[in-house]
Parts: structure tokens; sequence; C-alpha cells
């Protein structure tokens, strides 16, 4: 029994080692691209047109963005058997992964929030055009 739980942790190392690639990709993607394109959306501009343009930008890096999440979340999947063993050999690669997992969980919320913020500020904001221009209609209606 040992020797087989033994083979067993050594397959998992070998399986981690290559989805340890994945990782790294989404890792790197998310550090050098992903956390500073949310942040560049961070101040919202004060007018529709550019909110617009902002949401549309938005969207096509939201698109990547998924993917990677997506792609992230498939390679954790893959990895979900380590929570069965606790051996000392294989406790430094659950560290690793629950650094993947935790840094892929808090881009993910992130993007998820920001995407909602983007969106009712959006609404938002044609809310209150349409209510500008309800006010100057009745206004010219007032005036005629």
């Amino acid at each position: 029994m040992l020797s087989n739980k033994r083979i067993q942790e050594l397959e998992l190392v070998m399986e981690f080692e290559k989805v340890e690639e994945c990782f790294k990709e989404v890792s790197s993607w998310i550090e050098n691209v992903g956390r500073k394109r949310l942040k560049e959306t961070i101040n919202l501009d004060d007018s529709l047109e550019m909110l617009l343009q902002t949401q549309k930008q938005f969207r096509e890096f939201d698109l990547i963005a998924s993917e990677y999440c997506r792609r992230g979340q498939e390679a954790l999947k893959r990895m979900d058997r380590w929570e069965d063993f606790s051996s000392v050999d294989v406790h430094s690669y659950r560290v690793k992964l629950q650094t993947y997992k935790d840094q892929l969980e808090e881009f993910c919320t992130q993007l998820d929030e920001e995407r909602h913020r983007i969106c009712e500020t959006v609404r938002l904001y044609e809310f209150f055009d349409k209510v500008r221009q309800g006010i100057c209609c009745m206004d010219q209606s007032v005036k005629n």
C-alpha cells in the first residue's frame, strides 16, 4: 500500500510539472497584462461617449482575460487529486498549487467586479442622458 501511494505521489508530481507550464503562462499574463489593464479602468470618463468607448475596449480585454481564467481553472481541476495527499514530499507542490489558485481566483473576481462596475456605470449614464434629454424637451415645449 505504501509503495502504491508513493507511486501515485510521483505520478502527481509528473502531472504537476506538465500542468505547471500552463500555470506559469496564465500567472505571467495576469501579472504582466491583466492587472495593468484592470488598473487602467479604475477612473471612468465623465461622458457617456467616452464611457461607451471604454466599455468596448474592456469587452475586448475581457474576452482574452476570461480565456486565461478558463485555462487556469481547467489546469486547477486537473490537479484536484492533490487534496488527498499530505506527505512532506508533495507539500511544496501543494503550496505552489495554492498560490496559483489564490492568484487566479483573485484576478477572476476582480475581472467580474470590473465588468459589473462598467456595465452599471454605463446604465446609469444612459439613464441620466435620457433624463437630461427629457428635461431639454420639456423646456422646449414650455418655451413654445
